[in-house]
């Protein structure tokens, strides 16, 4: 309802001729005249200011001197073509926006001059010849890129519409502009008219330009779709995810409204949230300073600056975003479109402080009006820690779609992903893991299978490898079943489904816990997995501990998966190593996976430790005589070698229908390679138990090397906070509030 009345309000508004034939200002997107005039009175006086124009100049002046260079397009990413219309559209927002704090008309006339250049190629291209997109660009290979050209080159168009006479802007809107947008949505249906990060991009890109030139009709158009768009049903994209679903809206706030969750979270995971937050927020400011009666920083309460802080607290120590679903590690909010998310989320969400914390990390700022209250800011030192604690984010628009949480105790943080498929860039690995210590990874998710725009590597696109491997469900800390993925590996399967959170408790001093259950990833099983991070004050470190409850109508086999980073230490078991590496499977991922040594389990614990990053890590599993370990590597069928030689520890279980699967992982000593001194090297637990296992409760044992032993007690049923338990456990009477706690029994 809220969504229908704004769309009809703001559409009575669009059509108010006063609202563009008033002839607004220019610049008006991302800078405006008040916000050129401060910064301009700004220069030399904010450091953090003067540096990043320092910064922009010098790469623009380059440019200039090299001259300019429109060609021809025919490659994929990373190859020259690609590349350097990816260049253009930079240098030209960044010439734009030089020209308007500078003052100098050779910006103004390189803008110009480059844009002829285009308005003379665009008319002549046919549709790019590489043919792999579902959407095939002009410029690019595929639309996305081309609507990153057009949401940047808006940009420098606003920056030097003034500057340009009014024959010299009819020329390029009306052989450029305008044909440009009508590519990317009418004649691209599939690409505009759906939800996805694609289709933000090509939103925005034809509601930037609308802006800048001041057309309606474009602006409709990006606001809310194509209207009566004719796409057949079913229609998927390369990464095999639908194009269009009956009932679904289209255009921009479609796309604000489904695949946020009300917390921010962005369905797709940190990496393209990262990277569709810069069209969602540029466009945002377009329009606050356009049409700021649409209010659209207060739309759906507030998601898009909520979604600043998700993605912030989706990354680790170092700043990097964690690794999930088609997520390429490295990728951190040092990255341009973060600098523009932390700088408009400080400017528009109130001047919160913890964000000039970031904003001086990053060492750089956007050069509008943002910017330059945040540079202000951190010339003022008014900045404060940006402090990030254990959190649960939900998923979906109505944030009953499972989520995904941040378990953090010290410098140990435990990602635990209970989400929904995340479209399709999404993974088959629910009720999945990964652990990271000081910023550093442990215990990894593998993330996409992609060399990203590197041309040797598929042309910087994804790999087939990317759903042979990297979406397969053995490729992530999860159960498997009979060797099987989750859903089948199906998206139509897992697109329907989620898994659902029981509890999260992360305010408990000695443990941070999240329970989540999955019922419909293999038909006729049910998997509860609980995740938490415990400390006694009395303990050196704290310790991860991992329940993954199993139950099924039938037996089967179970793999539990442990993809550890790091070199073997010791194991507790005689291994046999193999001979001939072969693959330990032949579909579903396994083919990719080098069976290295082979091993019996007995009735008791299994202990496996690893050194990484000059510390060591012990895994202490709960096994039985119907247990195996499997010691393996990713590689095999690889003939390009694409993939990472990455290690796994398998826990196989045979022939059962419930069980449940329980470890520690500790984090319990470190090496110096220069005194050559290894310091608490072996674990501190000498073993662990279930104690306690029925319908209401799961309670299991620590015992450390010191003999002292400790119970953490779960709750099943009653997970309300407010809720008493008394169990007896080891002959003493146990009593606590909330749906779990730490015990010791010394």
């Amino acid at each position: 309802m809220v969504f229908k009345k704004l769309k009809l309000a703001l559409s009575m508004l669009i059509w108010l001729p006063v609202l563009f034939l008033g002839a607004q200002e220019h610049p008006k997107l991302i800078l405006t005249k008040t916000g050129v005039d401060q910064i301009r009175q700004q220069l030399g006086k904010l450091p953090l200011l003067d540096k990043t124009v320092k910064a922009v100049k010098e790469e623009v002046d380059i440019a200039i001197l090299n001259g300019i260079d429109v060609p021809v397009p025919k490659d994929y990413s990373g190859g020259y073509t690609h590349e350097t219309h990816k260049k253009n559209y930079r240098l030209m927002q960044q010439a734009g926006v030089l020209y308007q704090i500078l003052e100098d008309e050779t910006y103004a006339i390189y803008v110009h001059e480059m844009l002829k250049a285009y308005a003379e190629l665009y008319p002549t291209l046919p549709i790019h010849p590489k043919e792999r997109s579902y959407a095939r660009g002009k410029l690019f290979w595929q639309c996305l890129n081309d609507s990153n050209w057009l949401v940047y080159t808006s940009q420098a168009y606003d920056c030097i519409y003034d500057f340009l006479d009014k024959k010299d802007r009819k020329y390029l809107e009306n052989k450029l502009f305008k044909p440009f947008a009508d590519f990317i949505s009418i004649k691209n249906p599939q690409f505009f008219n759906r939800i996805h990060n694609h289709s933000t991009w090509g939103n925005v890109a034809v509601g930037m330009i609308a802006l800048a030139m001041e057309d309606d009709a474009l602006l409709e158009r990006a606001l809310y779709g194509i209207k009566d768009a004719k796409l057949a049903q079913g229609l998927k994209d390369n990464d095999g995810g639908y194009i269009i679903e009956p009932g679904k809206a289209a255009g921009f706030f479609a796309n604000l409204d489904e695949p946020f969750s009300p917390d921010g979270y962005y369905t797709e995971g940190p990496y393209y949230q990262r990277y569709a937050m810069y069209p969602f927020l540029i466009f945002a400011q377009a329009l606050q300073n356009v049409k700021p009666e649409v209010k659209v920083f207060e739309y759906n309460n507030g998601v898009l600056l909520k979604s600043v802080y998700a993605l912030l607290q989706l990354s680790d120590k170092d700043g990097e975003f964690f690794s999930i679903n088609d997520g390429q590690k490295g990728m951190s909010y040092y990255s341009n479109a973060l600098v523009n998310a932390v700088d408009i989320g400080y400017f528009y969400g109130g001047k919160d402080a913890s964000l000039l914390s970031i904003a001086k990390e990053q060492n750089t700022i956007v050069l509008n009006d943002a910017g330059l209250a945040v540079a202000m800011g951190i010339k003022a030192g008014q900045q404060l820690p940006f402090i990030k604690e254990s959190v649960a984010f939900t998923d979906g628009a109505k944030g009953d779609e499972g989520g995904i949480a941040v378990l953090r105790k010290n410098d140990l943080e435990l990602v635990y992903k209970y989400t929904a498929q995340g479209l399709s860039h999404g993974h088959y690995d629910k009720l999945s893991y990964s652990l990271y210590e000081d910023g550093e990874e442990v215990i990894q998710d593998y993330g996409l299978a992609r060399f990203v725009n590197i041309e040797q590597k598929g042309g910087g696109n994804y790999l087939k490898e990317n759903k042979t491997w990297a979406k397969q469900t053995i490729a992530h800390n999860t159960l498997v079943q009979d060797q099987e993925s989750h859903f089948g590996g199906a998206y139509e399967v897992g697109s329907k489904h989620h898994s659902n959170l029981v509890y999260a408790t992360l305010d408990q001093s000695e443990v941070v816990a999240v329970r989540a259950k999955e019922e419909n990833a293999y038909p006729g099983t049910k998997m509860v997995r609980t995740m938490a991070i415990v400390q006694d004050s009395t303990w050196q470190s704290p310790v991860i501990l991992d329940i993954m409850e199993v139950q099924s109508k039938e037996a089967h086999q179970y793999d539990m998966p442990l993809y550890y980073l790091g070199q073997p230490m010791t194991v507790s078991v005689p291994i046999t190593s193999a001979e001939l590496l072969k693959p330990l499977g032949a579909k579903n991922g396994y083919q990719h996976l080098y069976k290295e040594a082979v091993a019996s389990l007995t009735n008791d614990n299994l202990k496996f430790s690893w050194l990484q990053n000059q510390r060591f890590y012990t895994v202490t599993a709960i096994s039985t005589n119907k247990d195996s370990l499997v010691m393996g590597r990713t590689g095999a069928n690889d003939p390009e070698f694409n993939l990472r030689r990455d290690p796994v520890l398998i826990q196989r279980r045979n022939a059962v229908a419930n069980t449940v699967f329980v470890s520690t992982i500790e984090s319990h000593g470190t090496y110096s390679p220069v005194s050559e001194l290894a310091v608490n090297a072996t674990s501190t637990i000498q073993k662990i138990e279930v104690i306690l296992q029925n319908e209401d409760y799961l309670v299991t044992s620590i015992t450390k090397t010191d003999g002292s032993i400790y119970a953490v007690a779960f709750s099943k049923q009653k997970t309300d906070k407010s809720t008493k338990h008394n169990i007896a456990i080891k002959g003493k009477q146990i009593t606590w509030q909330g749906p779990c706690t730490l015990i010791n029994l010394n």
